[in-house]
């Protein structure tokens, strides 16, 4: 069996952690913040989660990490 491809978009986008969860930086926070609120800006700093329901889904595009 030879050895499975790394989807590359995913392997930019999630990290995983020690315990297995997959790690993700949130969107909308790249530009055009002049007309978001503060609160809306805030709201979307720091490192989310993937729900559990999606993370073997998403295991298989980034199998040796």
């Amino acid at each position: 069996m030879p050895k499975m491809k790394t989807h590359r978009g995913a392997a930019k986008r999630f990290k995983v952690t020690k315990n297995g969860k997959l790690k993700y930086r949130k969107s909308n926070r790249a530009h055009i913040l002049t007309k978001k609120t503060t609160k809306r800006k805030r709201q979307l700093r720091g490192a989310a989660y993937i729900a559990a329901a999606d993370t073997p889904r998403l295991k298989m595009l980034i199998p040796y990490k």
